[in-house]
């Protein structure tokens, strides 16, 4: 077990935010975790679970205890359960999968963060989401220091959302997440520009490896390398809108794209409304929109949390002004 006081949070947070936390745990064990939450005192409060910061957005100082993971283990438990500590790298579990002819997790490649936070956000891309492979979430509770165990259906997941966000958020500290992948491989190929990547390759019928590959070149091209520019991924969530409101804007605004949620939901880019506000490349001091992907703010040195926050709230006034309709940050805001 790790710990420090008056510890500095940059290399925590991709955004490159400098901060510092009043005190830094770091757990490399169920057992530790244990320990530490049944040590923790009135004084240690408030707490902040923190992954790899890749989504996470540092306003400031944090007068408390910053409690990390670094339960770095993966097993296959069988055909097709894999098992991950919290603190292990989502894209090397991606990696692992792709490798052991395990299938389904092959569009999430290359997310940033660690398995603890895809059972918390339930990451998602090019049609796929954490909560279609999440079996079982194994957690310590703080207030007690039990282990418990949490099937999906507990997590009640939805886009970007799970119960660890809401009613469970700071309840408990999870060590370890179970994924169900499948020995037989169904690409997804209709997402995005998948295909159109694809077919300038020249191929048609893509292995996985060819497949995740692809989408490693399609983010890498579109999203700036945390290690040399600050940014937090996308950073604004997709709005998902009542039928009636996109055929509206749609009328309004030809060639608008969007993905069919259902038959009375649609869910519209962020991106493409905030690049039609004309936010694409612009700064505001220290920090602006990436010139390669309007979903994603930068921090071009130097940027404070405010200053992140107030290019934020100008972005979400312009697409609201625009389009009526409101969009809220993916990213937490601490």
């Amino acid at each position: 077990m790790n710990q420090f006081k008056l510890y500095s949070l940059l290399p925590h947070n991709t955004f490159g935010i400098d901060v510092q936390c009043r005190r830094f745990v770091e757990y490399e064990t169920l057992e530790e975790a244990q320990l530490v939450v049944r040590s923790l005192t009135a004084d240690d409060y408030p707490l902040l679970i923190l992954g790899s910061g890749s989504n996470l957005l540092l306003t400031g100082d944090y007068n408390g205890t910053v409690l990390h993971s670094g339960i770095s283990f993966i097993e296959q438990l069988d055909d097709v359960h894999v098992r991950c500590g919290s603190g292990y790298v989502w894209d090397d579990f991606v990696d692992y999968c792709v490798k052991h002819e395990l299938y389904g997790a092959e569009n999430l490649s290359i997310i940033p963060g660690e398995c603890g936070a895809s059972a918390v956000q339930n990451i998602g891309a090019y049609g796929a989401e954490a909560k279609d492979l999440i079996e079982e979430v194994e957690a310590v509770e703080i207030a007690t220091g039990v282990v418990c165990h949490f099937k999906n259906e507990e997590c009640q997941y939805s886009y970007r959302q799970s119960r660890f966000k809401h009613d469970w958020h700071n309840k408990y500290l999870i060590t370890s997440v179970t994924y169900r992948l499948s020995k037989q491989y169904r690409p997804k190929l209709d997402y995005g520009n998948i295909r159109f990547a694809l077919a300038e390759r020249g191929i048609k019928n893509p292995t996985a490896a060819e497949l995740r590959q692809t989408i490693i070149d399609i983010r890498n091209a579109k999203l700036p390398d945390p290690k040399e520019i600050g940014n937090a991924g996308s950073f604004f969530m997709n709005p998902i809108l009542p039928k009636e409101k996109y055929e509206s804007l749609a009328s309004l605004y030809e060639g608008m794209p969007h993905y069919t949620i259902d038959e009375n939901h649609e869910k519209v880019p962020a991106g493409w409304m905030i690049e039609q506000c004309g936010w694409k490349g612009k700064s505001l001091g220290n920090v602006g929109v990436y010139d390669k992907q309007a979903l994603v703010l930068v921090n071009h040195g130097g940027a404070t949390g405010a200053d992140v926050v107030h290019l934020v709230e100008a972005i979400q006034h312009d697409v609201k002004e625009k389009f009526g309709v409101e969009i809220h940050p993916e990213v937490n805001v601490i």
